[in-house]
């Protein structure tokens, strides 16, 4: 049974453990990629973005939920509000509709390599989507990459997640973004637990 975690001061410890162990995370990124400093600009090394994470935690400026079995951290869900998460995939063609910007995103989803496919991914979107409930709830965007009928990717990992997690929690397509990204959105009730948990973990 996995439990749920804010990344918080008090968590990070748990966090960088797991980051650390993954070399970083895609190359030393230390899920700074969607924050507005970004990753892979001169001078960004490993270093450089464990800090620029640790400072935006310390500051209240990260949402995020880590997943744990027993005492370890085995993964996340980051999320949060637009102006915290600029740099989303497929930014440019997303703009080019004009569309006003959700309440909340999702950014990245991330389980530790020897543990996917355990259900952590579905339990950290589970627990975001709960924790925005409790936050006054609105529009919830996700940019998930497809599966169905897409050739195998062997080796890789969708840091953004697929779409078929997102759909077990009601999240439906919006329009499409790159081959194969999709804007998926969710309607998230502050009154009551709306979401549609379809599916197992």
């Amino acid at each position: 049974m996995y439990t749920t975690q804010l990344l918080t001061e008090a968590t990070w410890p748990d966090f960088a453990r797991l980051v650390e162990a993954n070399n970083g995370v895609w190359g030393g990124c230390w899920c700074m990629g969607f924050h507005p400093e970004g990753v892979g600009k001169p001078g960004q090394t490993y270093e450089h973005n464990r800090e620029a994470k640790h400072r935006l935690v310390a500051a209240g400026e990260v949402h995020q939920m880590l997943v744990y079995d027993g005492d370890d951290c085995v993964g996340w869900c980051q999320f949060g509000h637009p102006v915290e998460l600029p740099n989303i995939k497929s930014r440019r063609t997303y703009e080019q509709a004009g569309d006003p910007p959700p309440d909340w995103r999702i950014g990245c989803v991330f389980t530790t390599s020897r543990r996917r496919g355990t259900g952590i991914a579905s339990a950290a979107v589970g627990a975001v989507m709960e924790e925005i409930r409790a936050a006054g709830g609105g529009t919830v965007e996700a940019y998930p990459e497809q599966t169905v009928e897409r050739p195998p990717q062997r080796g890789a990992y969708l840091h953004t997640g697929p779409e078929e997690l997102f759909a077990r929690y009601g999240f439906t397509r919006a329009r499409q973004i790159a081959k194969w990204r999709w804007v998926m959105r969710a309607e998230v009730d502050p009154g009551s637990a709306r979401i549609d948990r379809r599916g197992d973990a």
